[in-house]
């Protein structure tokens, strides 16, 4: 007899529908999966025998032949126990056939019959959505994962046994024996506020400059390069970035949830990435973890940090050919990876932030303490390309901290995260609102000819403007860069107009970078 499931699988970070059809025949007895796969999916051939055996199904002594459609597309690290279990129960008469009908099946065994954990659900349950399929049977620690898209009925289930008892029941029955699992989605927003996680912008003292580039880079979406000796609070600042940018909103949930689900890193029960991802890779991380890849394509670390941040810290200690593959990436929102299995493409929509010593030993300029030579220091800075250097808008010294900022001499009270981020808020509606109706979210992302229509400016300006442009001997580049940055500022502000101030400040983040780097070029 023959039968036909429903399952799904992801290939790269996109997902499809796969039919898993099973015929049960009269011939020379085996057990045959074709259907241009990998062995580890062969293996699920074994393991649906012996969790069939040890739940009590005697399999008849028959031709048992799996395919597995579409062909065209190379099954690897696809999970299709469950569905091939149920296809062999239906075959032999064990499960009505009309009882598959708007049912997709997901789910790995156990040689106990157990229903295990999958990857890749949540991207699975919105291509069978989309598909028309009004319920989604899989694993019960996959069900709050799956549950978080409206418009499915999700069912968990914990065993072999399970599965087959639902299906057999009537629709009547079903909701009784196995409740569909629901998830409020509100409640799971308002329980990711960032308010008491731990950490805050009030615990820093000191440093308003980093705090103030910070806050303009979070407002405009820029990339910051933090650079200071060691101790300064660089990495500290940087880790409480998150708590000053604007919560997810479900869309941006649910592409980061994706990506979580793909790479394996979305937890048993848990639902939605509701929190914006900050990745800090260590310096020794490998070319593949960074951008994905591998046999079985993975997302990389650039890619869990999309909507989020991605932080390096000591920036200067990864290799240059490590820095230069985010060139890409940062200009495109994207990855592409080419294998000869196919090419996947990853999104990648992050906020690079880095942080730096400023020389090996990290106290240069300060001569009584750096012992470093001039080329020692240019081959330290030089990890980081000129390409590079002209993707970063903001570049911010950290000085070295004064006691009296660490005493409680100063009785100052820190301005904490959630101050800040109204402002930050506050200047993206701004953008939101000004850019309505063009491809442009932020500020950052204006080409020259935005400029020219969003970034106007007043004589005075214009003559600020032009004597900096010539007194610092900068690039087109940089002069766009002034230009965004200011508009940023001003946004801040909540001015109309970018004024003489705006364009002040956003040229002194242009004098860090050639503090060290153009002038150990000379």
């Amino acid at each position: 007899m023959f039968s036909s499931i429903v399952s799904g699988a992801v290939h790269g970070i996109s997902s499809y529908l796969m039919q898993v059809e099973v015929d049960v025949s009269d011939g020379l007895p085996g057990f045959n999966m074709v259907g241009f796969m990998s062995g580890e999916v062969r293996e699920a051939g074994d393991r649906v025998r012996v969790a069939l055996k040890n739940i009590g199904v005697k399999i008849p002594s028959s031709k048992i032949t799996i395919n597995l459609s579409p062909a065209e597309i190379k099954k690897e690290g696809v999970i299709v126990d469950l569905p091939v279990a149920i296809g062999i129960l239906t075959s032999i008469g064990e499960i009505c056939e009309q009882s598959l009908e708007g049912v997709v099946i997901l789910g790995q065994l156990g040689l106990d019959g157990e229903v295990k954990h999958i990857n890749g659900t949540l991207p699975i349950v919105i291509k069978a959505k989309e598909a028309g399929y009004k319920t989604v049977l899989l694993p019960s620690s996959n069900a709050r994962e799956g549950a978080v898209i409206e418009g499915v009925k999700i069912v968990g289930v914990d065993s072999l046994q399970e599965a087959v008892a639902y299906l057999n029941a009537g629709e009547d029955e079903r909701d009784k024996l196995i409740p569909p699992t629901k998830v409020d989605i509100e409640e799971l927003f308002r329980s990711s506020e960032y308010d008491n996680v731990g950490v805050d912008f009030s615990d820093i003292n000191g440093q308003a400059a980093v705090k103030r580039a910070v806050e303009i880079a979070a407002a405009g979406f820029h990339h910051v390069l933090i650079v200071g000796p060691p101790g300064s609070g660089k990495s500290m600042v940087a880790k409480r970035m998150p708590t000053i940018l604007p919560p997810l909103s479900l869309d941006e949930s649910l592409e980061v949830s994706t990506i979580y689900s793909v790479a394996g890193m979305l937890g048993e029960n848990e639902t939605l990435i509701t929190k914006r991802p900050f990745m800090s890779p260590h310096h020794l991380i490998t070319e593949t973890a960074l951008t994905g890849g591998g046999n079985v394509p993975r997302p990389g670390v650039i890619s869990l940090s999309h909507r989020g941040i991605l932080f390096l810290d000591e920036m200067p200690e990864f290799p240059r050919s490590k820095l230069d593959l985010l060139r890409q990436p940062i200009e495109d929102r994207k990855v592409n990876i080419v294998r000869n299995k196919g090419n996947f493409t990853y999104p990648a929509d992050f906020q690079l932030v880095g942080a730096l010593n400023p020389c090996p030993c990290g106290y240069y300029p300060d001569r009584n303490k750096c012992k470093c030579t001039a080329n020692e220091i240019r081959r330290y800075l030089g990890h980081i390309s000129g390409p590079i250097l002209d993707r970063i808008d903001i570049c911010v010294e950290a000085p070295r901290i004064d006691i009296a900022d660490l005493t409680e001499k100063t009785k100052r009270v820190n301005e904490s995260s959630k101050s800040i981020r109204k402002r930050v808020l506050k200047a993206r509606e701004i953008q939101q609102e000004r850019f309505k109706g063009t491809d442009i979210r932020f500020n950052s992302e204006m080409s020259p000819s935005d400029i020219k229509k969003y970034c106007k400016l007043g004589k005075r300006e214009e003559n600020y403007l032009e004597n900096a442009f010539c007194s610092m001997d900068l690039s087109a580049r940089a002069y766009h860069k002034i230009l965004r940055v200011a508009r940023t500022i001003a946004d801040i502000d909540e001015s109309e107009n970018i004024m003489e101030i705006h364009l002040m400040e956003a040229v002194g983040y242009r004098m860090t970078d050639g503090k060290y780097w153009h002038q150990l070029e000379e």
